[in-house]
This record gives structure tokens, C-alpha cells and sequence, in this order.
């Protein structure tokens, strides 16, 4: 099964690596290769080849086959930009890449309930019937239904699901910052 991806731009997801041509005084440097790439007007958007969480944009001009530098704006994705580095230079010297911190295990277990609350929703399912499938039917048989906490935890997923499908899920691209 081939796999589709989604390529982000470096301004919407800060963890796209910018690459361009290593400067000819430093010492021989590896290639950043990319597995498949698209053109765009700012240059190759590609996966990298032996990280394929880790996407690139080689910049206009830059020869994908020769020395790569990575370039780092210095603005407030910086952290960000330096995390996704990181796991791409662990990955390239065969060493256990480090977890992308920018959603946790918790969001991800309520991203996929919300999902499947979403999709039951959109598909005519009834709120106690998303909720039988999710939480079982004794659960949700334990207690009067228009009082149950199910209820709300289910209309709460779908509120939050449709959030995130209306524009709310390239938050989850950002760590979250103190202001």
C-alpha cells in the first residue's frame, strides 16, 4: 500500500527542513537526499530518503546531489525548527530517533476519538450510538443517558473534532509557547 503524505510549507509547519548548498569552506558534508519531491516556486518540497518523517524544501538553485547545509530562520519557530534537525541527524546516523514532542500520547488518544465521534456524527449516528461503540453498552446502560457524562464527553469530541477539521489541527504543527 503506498502511503500518501501531506507537504507542508516551512511557514505553516516549522518541522520542514529549509536546505540549500553547504558552503565550499566547510569539510565534505553528507547530501540531504530526498525520497520524491514536488517543485514548488521556492524550491524541491521532497520527504527525506532515510527519515520519512522528515520533510525538506531544497531551496531554488540548490544541487540535492552535492554537500547540504540547513538553514535556520531566526524567528519564533526556532525551537521548533531545531527539534525537527535534531531527529533528522539522528535518524541519519542510524541513531533511535527522538519522539516530535509537539503532540503528546494523550492529544493523540483524544485525536483519534474525536476522529471516530467526527466520522459516526457524519454518518448519521446518534450521540448514545457513538457513544455504544465507543464506550460499550454497559456504560453507557448504567446511567439515565440524558444526565451521562458519556453524552457530554461524546458531544465534546465532536465539537473539538469539527474544530480541528475546520482549520484547528495546523495548531497542533506548533509547540505551544508562553506568551
Amino acid at each position: 500500500m503506498i502511503q500518501q503524505q501531506v507537504i507542508w510549507s516551512p511557514l505553516v509547519n516549522p518541522a520542514v527542513l529549509l536546505v540549500d548548498i553547504a558552503p565550499s569552506f566547510l569539510p565534505s558534508l553528507p547530501s540531504l537526499t530526498p525520497a520524491d519531491g514536488r517543485e514548488g516556486p521556492e524550491g524541491l518540497y521532497a520527504i527525506h530518503a532515510a527519515y520519512m518523517d522528515a520533510q525538506i524544501l531544497c531551496l531554488t538553485g540548490c544541487n540535492v546531489g552535492g554537500g547540504s547545509s540547513i538553514v535556520l530562520p531566526l524567528d519564533d519557530d526556532l525551537p521548533d525548527r531545531i527539534q525537527a534537525v535534531l531527529r533528522l541527524w539522528h535518524a541519519a546516523n542510524a541513531r533511535p530517533v527522538p519522539r516530535d514532542g509537539r503532540v503528546t500520547h494523550y492529544q493523540r488518544r483524544r485525536m483519534r476519538q474525536m476522529m471516530q465521534a467526527a466520522d459516526g456524527h457524519s454518518n448519521g449516528a446518534t450521540y448514545r450510538e457513538i457513544a455504544i461503540a465507543m464506550f460499550g453498552v454497559e456504560r453507557i446502560a448504567s446511567e439515565p443517558w440524558r444526565t451521562s457524562a458519556l453524552r457530554d464527553t461524546v458531544i465534546g469530541l465532536i465539537e473539538s473534532a469539527t474544530a480541528l477539521i475546520e482549520g484547528g489541527y495546523r495548531k497542533l504543527l506548533r509547540h505551544k509557547r508562553k506568551s
